[in-house]
C-alpha cells in the first residue's frame, strides 16, 4: 500500500522541517522578546521602531518575505550567510525569512504578557533604583514568559507548519518532497494524508506539552 514511499527520503525531509522549526523558534523568540522591550521602552525611537516593525512584518505575506530574503539578500545583494552551498544558503536564508516574521508575532505575545503584570511592581522595583532593563530583566519578563506560554505555543504551531513555505527557495523540507512526490506517483490522496500526518505527530505533543506547562507554571494573583 506505501511501496510508493520506497526511494523518497519523507524522514529526512521531516527532519528538515524539524531542524527548521527549532532554529527559527529561538531566533523568533530572542528577536521577539527585543522587539516586546522596545515597545514597551520608554525611549521613544525604540518605541516607534518596534511598533513600526510588528505592524509592517505581520501584514506582510510570509511567501514575499521568504522570496525577498532569497531573491533581494542573495541575489541583488550578494549575501551568502557564511556559505557558498547553494542548499545552505537557502537553509539559512530560510531561518532568516521565519525569524523575521515569526518574532512579530512573538513579540505580542510577550507584550500580552508584559501587561499582565501589575503596574505597582514595576513602581516599586524603579523607587529602589532598578533601571528599566533590570526591571524588565528581572522583575516584569519572567513573569509575562510563565502568562504567555500557551500563547507561545500557538505561535510555535504555526511556525512548524509555515516552513513549508521554505519549499518556494527550493528547501528540501517536507512539504518540498510532497510536491515531489506528488508530481512522480499517483497517489495523492495517500501522499497527502501520509505528510498530514507527519505535522500532527510534530504539532500535537508540543501544544499539549506546552499547554500543560502553561497551566504549572501561570503566575497565580
Amino acid at each position: 500500500m506505501f511501496d510508493f514511499l520506497e526511494g523518497y527520503d519523507v524522514l529526512g525531509a521531516f527532519w528538515m522541517t524539524v531542524k527548521l522549526t527549532a532554529l527559527s523558534a529561538v531566533g523568533s523568540l530572542i528577536w521577539g522578546t527585543l522587539l516586546a522591550a522596545m515597545r514597551v521602552s520608554p525611549v521613544p525611537l525604540m518605541r516607534g521602531f518596534g511598533t513600526a516593525y510588528v505592524n509592517i512584518v505581520r501584514n506582510i505575506p510570509l511567501t514575499v518575505i521568504i522570496l525577498f530574503c532569497s531573491a533581494g539578500l542573495a541575489d541583488v545583494f550578494g549575501m551568502t550567510l557564511g556559505s557558498e552551498d547553494f542548499k545552505i544558503q537557502g537553509f539559512r536564508l530560510a531561518v532568516l525569512g521565519l525569524v523575521g516574521y515569526t518574532a512579530a508575532f512573538v513579540c505580542e505575545a510577550i507584550r500580552s504578557g508584559i501587561n499582565t503584570v501589575p503596574l505597582g511592581q514595576a513602581e516599586a522595583a524603579r523607587a529602589i533604583g532598578l533601571s528599566f532593563s533590570q526591571i524588565l530583566r528581572l522583575v516584569i519578563l519572567p513573569q509575562a514568559f510563565r502568562a504567555v506560554i500557551g500563547p507561545l505555543a500557538n505561535v510555535l504551531i504555526a511556525l512548524t507548519k509555515n516552513t513549508t513555505v521554505a519549499a518556494a527557495i527550493g528547501v528540501a523540507e517536507a512539504a518540498y518532497l510532497m510536491k515531489t512526490m506528488i508530481e512522480n506517483e499517483a497517489q495523492t490522496l495517500l501522499i497527502g494524508a501520509v505528510f498530514a500526518f507527519g505535522f500532527v505527530v510534530l504539532t500535537l505533543p508540543t501544544g499539549l506539552i506546552l499547554g500543560w506547562l502553561g497551566k504549572r507554571l501561570a503566575v497565580k494573583r
